[in-house]
C-alpha cells in the first residue's frame, strides 16, 4: 500500500507539471494574439481574458478536488454581494490558501473571472506569474523599506486597472504573511500595544486596506486622495481618475473569509499538487459586512480591522474545540459542500489540449514560412 501511495504521488506530480505545460502557455499565447484587437475592442478582449482566466484557475481547483480535499462552506452566502464591488479579507496560513479559495469559488459563475488578487511580489516569478501579470493582479512588496512605494503603486493600480477593467472582487490577505511566520511578531506587537495576543491568526496590517478605502471607500470623493498623491508623481495621469471613477465604482461590501484546516495543520501547495496528505475536509466560513460599517478615519478603520481578526481568532478557537463555527443564533450551522463539475473539467482539458496542438501547428507553419 505504501508503494501505491508513492506511485500515486509521482503520477499526480507528473500530471500537474503536464497540466501546466499545456494550459499556461495556451492561455498566454491566446492572450498575446488577442492583444492585437485590444485597442479597438477592449471590452471584448477583457471578457475573453476573464473567461479564460477562470478556466485556468479551474485547472488548479481540479488538483485539490482529485486529491480528496473537500471544501465545506458555512456562514453568510457570498452571493448576497450580488454584482457589487466587494473587498475580500481572508486569514492566511499557508501556500494552499489561494488554491483552496480558487476551488471554492470555481463553481460560482462570474467570480474568478472578475477578481483581482493582491499577492506577494514573489509570486510574480512563479510559473503562474505571467498569468497574473496579463490578468493585471497586483503584486505587493513586503518589507518596511518598500512599503510606502508599494502602497502608492497599489493606489495607482486600483485607479488604472481594478476600476477600468470592471473587476468586482478584490482579494486581500491583511496579515501580510503566513501565520507561522507572523504569530510571534504579532504577539510581541500586541503586548506592546495592549492588544489581545492571537493564537489562530495574527494581527492584520492596515496599510493596504487604508489605501483601498481612501480610493474607493463609501465616503470618498472620487479620486480625492489620488489627486493629492498625484502631485508627488508626475507619471500619474489625473485625467484617468476623473474618467474612470463614478459612484458605482465604490465598494459596497466586505466579505470576511475564515479558512480552517483539520487539527490546525494547514495544507501546503505540495499537498494540493501531489496529494501527499490524506483526504480531508476544509472549512471556509463567510461573514458579510456593508462597507458603510467600516469607519472612514484611519484609527477607526484600523480598529475595525483588528476587531475582525480578533473575532476570527475566537471563531477558530471554537471551531477547533467543537468542530463548528459559532452562529449568529442558537440554530445549528448550515454547511454547504462545494461540488465540482467533472464534465466541465473534461471539456476544459480538451480545450487547452486542442489549443496547444493548434498553436504548435501554427508555430510549425510559421517556421516553414521563414525557412
Amino acid at each position: 500500500m505504501e508503494i501505491l501511495r508513492y506511485v500515486r504521488i509521482v503520477a499526480r506530480t507528473a500530471f500537474a507539471v503536464l497540466n501546466n505545460l499545456y494550459c499556461v502557455p495556451a492561455y498566454v499565447v491566446w492572450m498575446m494574439a488577442l492583444r492585437l484587437i485590444r485597442p479597438l475592442y477592449a471590452p471584448l478582449y477583457w471578457k475573453i481574458e476573464g473567461l479564460m482566466y477562470h478556466w485556468l484557475l479551474a485547472m488548479v481547483s481540479l488538483w485539490s478536488w482529485t486529491a480528496g480535499y473537500q471544501i465545506l462552506e458555512s456562514g453568510d452566502e457570498p452571493a448576497a454581494c450580488g454584482t457589487d464591488r466587494t473587498l475580500v479579507l481572508s486569514n492566511h496560513q499557508s501556500t494552499a490558501d489561494v488554491p483552496i479559495l480558487m476551488a471554492a469559488w470555481n463553481p460560482r459563475p462570474g467570480v474568478l473571472a472578475n477578481l483581482m488578487w493582491i499577492m506577494d511580489r514573489v509570486f510574480k516569478f512563479t510559473n503562474f506569474g505571467i498569468v497574473s501579470v496579463l490578468h493585471e493582479d497586483f503584486f505587493i512588496q513586503a518589507g518596511r523599506a518598500k512599503r510606502d512605494a508599494s502602497l502608492n503603486e497599489l493606489r495607482h493600480h486600483i485607479i488604472n486597472s481594478y476600476i477600468p477593467l470592471d473587476r468586482q472582487f478584490m482579494v486581500l490577505f491583511p496579515e501580510g504573511g503566513f501565520l507561522h511566520k507572523r504569530r510571534e511578531v504579532s504577539q510581541r506587537f500586541a503586548e506592546k500595544n495592549n492588544l489581545p495576543k492571537l493564537e489562530y491568526v495574527s494581527l492584520p496590517r492596515a496599510g493596504a486596506m487604508k489605501v483601498i478605502m481612501e480610493e474607493i471607500g463609501p465616503d470618498r470623493e472620487p479620486g480625492a486622495s489620488t489627486s493629492n498623491n498625484a502631485k508627488k508623481d508626475g507619471n500619474f495621469n489625473q485625467n484617468n481618475v476623473a474618467k474612470h471613477l463614478k459612484t458605482s465604482d465604490h465598494l459596497q461590501w466586505v466579505l470576511d473569509v475564515t479558512i480552517a484546516y483539520p487539527d490546525r495543520v494547514p495544507l501546503h501547495l505540495q499537498d494540493v499538487v501531489c496529494g501527499i496528505r490524506p483526504p480531508c475536509d476544509i472549512r471556509i466560513h463567510y461573514r458579510i459586512y456593508p462597507i458603510t460599517e467600516v469607519p472612514s478615519d484611519d484609527e477607526g478603520m484600523t480598529q475595525w480591522l483588528y476587531d475582525r481578526f480578533i473575532e476570527k481568532d475566537k471563531m477558530l478557537e471554537e471551531y477547533y474545540r467543537t468542530g463548528e463555527f459559532p452562529t449568529k443564533s442558537n440554530t445549528l450551522p448550515t454547511v454547504r459542500p462545494v461540488r465540482q463539475d467533472n464534465l466541465r473539467y473534461f471539456i476544459l482539458h480538451s480545450f487547452f489540449i486542442a489549443s496547444t496542438y493548434v498553436q504548435y501547428r501554427m508555430f510549425q507553419a510559421f517556421l516553414g514560412i521563414l525557412w
